[in-house]
């Protein structure tokens, strides 16, 4: 029987710089492939999947374990392209918990532990993925995305928590308004990008 793979950009153990779980330790599986095409994405190399070298269920799981990581958080590109069961599957056997990021534009499969959102206005969410995020994470780029920003709230879980978080090239510009914005909608939370402060990856 052969082996489910994916294509896999980069793999690494680090802390979560952002969202909900800051501050935690977390391996992060960068998988290769998007087709939401944010203009300010940091990971462009990402959207190519043929690019990245497909790697089986198994040897992720390897490199999770081998770090001692206890959590393993699904990134892109946009994972969600592919059914993840198989790949959760094999880390909760492993006694990994599963962490998803997502534009929510694809239907999200697997079997998780958290779900953050991140929608993005150049490819609308699902209805359903609005209904499994444990975390709505926002990137503010302008003053209209505040306006955005409440529109996709309205369609999340009220236990969902709701982030926003300044797009890194408009950091200083953009930082004041939303803090000012958070003290006036006390449902919102601000999000930094903390692992490029801690230059880590």
């Amino acid at each position: 029987m052969q082996s489910i793979a994916y294509p896999l950009m980069e793999h690494f153990y680090t802390v979560q710089g952002e969202g909900a779980n800051t501050g935690q330790s977390a391996y992060f599986l960068r998988l290769g492939g998007c087709d939401v095409g944010c203009v300010w994405c940091d990971v462009k190399e990402s959207w190519e999947a043929d690019l990245h070298p497909q790697v089986s269920v198994e040897r992720m799981v390897e490199y999770v374990k081998a770090a001692g990581a206890v959590r393993a958080v699904i990134t892109g590109g946009e994972p969600c392209m592919y059914d993840l069961l198989p790949l959760t599957n094999a880390l909760h056997v492993a006694g990994v918990a599963c962490y998803l990021e997502t534009s929510g534009a694809h239907p999200i499969s697997g079997s998780w532990d958290w779900i953050c959102l991140s929608p993005k206005k150049f490819k609308a969410p699902l209805k359903a993925s609005y209904e499994k995020a444990d975390e709505l994470k926002v990137i503010v780029y302008n003053n209209h995305d505040f306006i955005w920003a409440e529109e996709q709230s309205a369609d999340v879980r009220s236990s969902c928590r709701r982030f926003l978080q300044p797009e890194y090239s408009v950091f200083s510009k953009m930082i004041t308004p939303i803090i000012e914005y958070v003290k006036l909608h006390p449902d919102w939370t601000i999000s930094l990008q903390t692992h490029k402060i801690m230059n880590i990856p």
